[in-house]
């Protein structure tokens, strides 16, 4: 029987704190000791999914550890965890033993993807990207081999690693004097005391990914000294509920992606807050000055005033914004979409789509939307300041284009669902005797509750069904058609074209 000494000998020094896989799960070491009335010796974890675990860290009436979750924590037998490997081991299984296995893989640091490069005889020193996602590093190993072994690293992928604080991961990327791109996302890295002690290590670092760490956006500004030269960050999936102003760090930050975070949309406007006078009546100017890309998809951002906000972004090019719940007048996502674009000026690209067709139509369209409602805020004379501050760009977009006559102007139309229908013709070109059949359907309907609609009224099984339309210009067939999209935007507009929606099928209906 193994001795409490023969456990410990195989652990690390100090294991508190230390990171460890158990199968594919991932925990934190929060206790090491006996758990009465058990013999033995015994790991009191906090696992990374908080569904894992079967307590808080208490047992019988005893607290061992604390956890964040309910559900959070176990006790667990040492030999039956793995505390990792250090980092060129990790590199010599990855690279060597494994191979064969994960050349095919497709690995990607931000919007970059990494490419795998077979070495032999252990010669690493040309790799320029070395990817070790879910290999359980742990830490550098012996003092000065990374530099010596893997001198040209320019790409590094350590997502779901077990590393367990910046200490641990600066000790690596120190010896990676070309480091410009790193992954730690689906990690639980502790924060550090000093993070100017680490600014050396990660001095070219320009793109980093810390995708699903449980971070909260005050925890990142406390790390970002660390990286001086940061210009892409992606915080996809985290714990950032509030953003705060980002005062004398991130300035060179030129991409932002804060998507599937629970943001609440009146802090998104302290990305772009003015900047402040201090009492020498110089300007503080600590908002994000170099920022091209943010990305905010999939929160829950309602209101018009934080995409004003946006607009104060001096350089902001790019924005994605995704599933939010900003809706117009008319219910319309086209129109949500036309209403961002008039709203921010110097915007190039929304939802990955490029503008400058749009453009035009769009500021056109949101002076009609809103004119009724200018002309009674003052109009030309002055509108008023609450008209202003709901519409900042209005006044420059009736200097550009002029003012509207009041026969074009646009009455919003509440959102209802008889505003939301499409008349549809059903015909049957392989049946001259079946009289068209006429509908009026909900224009998010998707072609899939199409096909069950057309079931139950023609007793064919959806299956069956093939759909087609067509127009002057296209014609499209069922191969064309997205069974997941909705009938609108994807096809509405050609149907207010042809005003078709064919239906064939090999039983002659």
């Amino acid at each position: 029987m193994r001795t409490d000494q023969a456990e410990r000998d195989e652990m690390p020094l100090d294991p508190v704190g230390r990171r460890i896989s158990c199968g594919k799960e991932r925990a934190t070491v929060r206790y090491v000791g006996h758990v009465s009335p058990y013999e033995g010796l015994w790991l009191g974890v906090e696992w990374d999914n908080p569904e894992r675990g079967k307590h808080d860290g208490s047992h019988e009436g005893v607290r061992y550890f604390t956890c964040r979750n309910p559900k959070g924590g176990s006790f667990v037998r040492p030999q039956k965890v793995s505390f990792g490997v250090d980092f060129l081991t990790a590199v010599y299984l990855t690279y060597q033993t494994n191979a064969e296995e994960v050349l095919n893989e497709e690995i990607f640091i931000s919007s970059k993807k990494l490419e795998w490069f077979v070495v032999e005889e252990k010669r690493f020193e040309n790799l320029p990207s070395v990817v070790l996602n879910h290999s359980n590093v742990n830490g550098p190993g012996a003092a000065g081999e990374i530099r010596k072994t893997t001198p040209n690293v320019q790409w590094l992928d350590l997502s779901g690693s077990l590393l367990s604080t910046w200490k641990d991961v600066a000790a690596i990327t120190e010896q990676l004097d070309k480091l410009e791109g790193l992954q730690l996302s689906v990690n639980r890295i502790s924060l550090t005391s000093d993070p100017w002690a680490h600014r050396q290590a990660f001095s070219n670092l320009k793109l980093l990914a810390l995708n699903n760490c449980d971070f909260t956006w005050l925890q990142m500004l406390e790390c970002a000294p660390m990286w001086p030269q940061l210009e892409d960050l992606s915080l996809e999936n985290n714990n950032i509920r509030e953003l705060q102003r980002p005062e004398g760090v991130l300035q060179t930050l030129k991409s932002l992606n804060l998507s599937c975070n629970p943001l609440m949309q009146e802090s998104v406007s302290r990305l772009s807050s003015l900047p402040r006078y201090k009492f020498n009546n110089t300007m503080d100017t600590d908002i994000f000055p170099a920022l091209m890309n943010l990305n905010l998809d999939h929160n829950n951002i309602s209101e018009w005033s934080m995409v004003n906000e946006l607009a104060k972004l001096p350089c902001l090019v790019k924005l994605s914004c995704r599933d939010n719940k900003l809706v117009s007048s008319d219910g319309n996502p086209k129109t949500v979409n036309q209403m961002i674009i008039a709203k921010l000026g110097h915007l190039l690209y929304l939802n990955n789509s490029e503008v400058c067709v749009q453009r035009k139509g769009a500021e056109l369209d949101y002076i009609k939307m809103f004119g009724e409602e200018w002309l009674k805020a003052g109009g030309v004379d002055q509108a008023s300041t609450a008209f202003t501050c709901q519409h900042p760009r209005y006044q420059m977009l009736i200097e550009k284009y002029g003012a509207p006559d009041e026969g074009e102007l646009k009455k919003p139309e509440p959102f209802a669902l008889k505003n939301q229908l499409i008349n549809i013709t059903f015909v049957f070109p392989d049946d001259a005797e079946r009289e068209p059949i006429g509908k009026k359907l909900p224009a998010s309907m998707v072609v899939q509750k199409v096909k069950g609609l057309l079931h139950r009224l023609l007793k064919i099984p959806p299956a069956d069904l093939r759909l087609t339309y067509t127009s002057h210009k296209v014609k499209l067939d069922h191969t064309s058609l997205n069974i997941e999209s909705t009938l609108k935007p994807d096809i509405e507009t050609k149907l207010k074209v042809v005003g078709d929606l064919h239906v064939e099928s090999p039983l002659g209906f």
